[in-house]
């Protein structure tokens, strides 16, 4: 898939475009913590990154450690919030948002998933799944039949009574990805979900991905170190000091819109 890049006449632009097909658009986006004795008043995580990703694209996120990836993650998951600049996420403008719309709308339209896997080990993975859509406050028959549904997407209907210790680590990742689909999300947001698995589990997980993505059109965003994850997303970003970049090795780009 071709890459489009734009300059922006004006960097600190915060208006969005009124293209309805975008899932993610970021605006002149920055993250800096605060740090006592630093010449920038703070550590730069994010230098105004701007992003556009439209609807149904499995997209990797690339970069060295500390280069701002998960930064990113968790400011368009609402879990962090910018010094400066603009978010939008499926229409949303979070900065607009209160901590309480920005938990129901997380609840309600986005996935999650984390290289930790974050399953409660003494619930089944059937358990882990449907726990979701019973905070949700769905009736019985909703969240049963839907909890089925979405181990049955990746492949685990057989292991549904399984709790976590019983499981391999790459069919623990696949219950998280369940988990993150059963409230039918529009967007899941992936932060390192290959870490800690091997070569033959990654290629499964990552062929997972590409499929939902496809089969459900919902929209992907994983941060990933892995080589492999070239070979199944439809692009690969690469952050590079908190901005983002055409690859690891070329100068910065203004834009990326994909």
């Amino acid at each position: 898939m071709q890459i489009n890049l734009e300059e922006s006449s004006d960097p600190k632009v915060t208006e969005f475009s009124k293209e309805t097909s975008y899932v993610i658009e970021t605006r002149d986006l920055w993250r800096i913590y605060p740090l006592k004795n630093s010449p920038h008043g703070g550590i730069e995580a994010l230098r105004g990154v701007n992003l556009r990703i439209q609807k149904g694209k499995f997209v990797a996120l690339k970069g060295r450690s500390g280069s701002g990836k998960t930064t990113l993650i968790n400011c368009l998951a609402g879990l962090d919030q910018p010094s400066s600049g603009s978010i939008r996420v499926l229409g949303h403008d979070l900065d607009q948002m209160s901590e309480q719309e920005l938990t129901n709308w997380r609840r309600e339209q986005i996935g999650l998933v984390f290289q930790s896997f974050g399953l409660l080990p003494t619930l089944s993975a059937y358990e882990n799944v449907e726990l979701l859509l019973r905070i949700k406050g769905e009736d019985y028959n909703s969240r049963n039949n839907r909890a089925l549904e979405c181990l049955e997407l990746v492949g685990l209907s057989a292991w549904r009574n399984h709790r976590p210790y019983e499981m391999s680590g790459g069919q623990q990742q696949r219950v998280a990805v369940a988990r993150a689909l059963a409230n039918r999300a529009k967007l899941i947001l992936a932060d390192e979900p290959t870490g800690e698995l091997d070569s033959k589990t990654t290629h499964e997980l990552l062929s997972l991905f590409r499929k939902l993505v496809e089969d459900e059109e919902i929209t992907f965003l994983m941060v990933s170190h892995d080589p492999l994850v070239n070979q199944h997303a439809h692009d690969v970003l690469f952050l590079k000091d908190g901005n983002l970049v055409q690859d690891d090795e070329l100068k910065d780009a203004s834009c990326r819109d994909i």
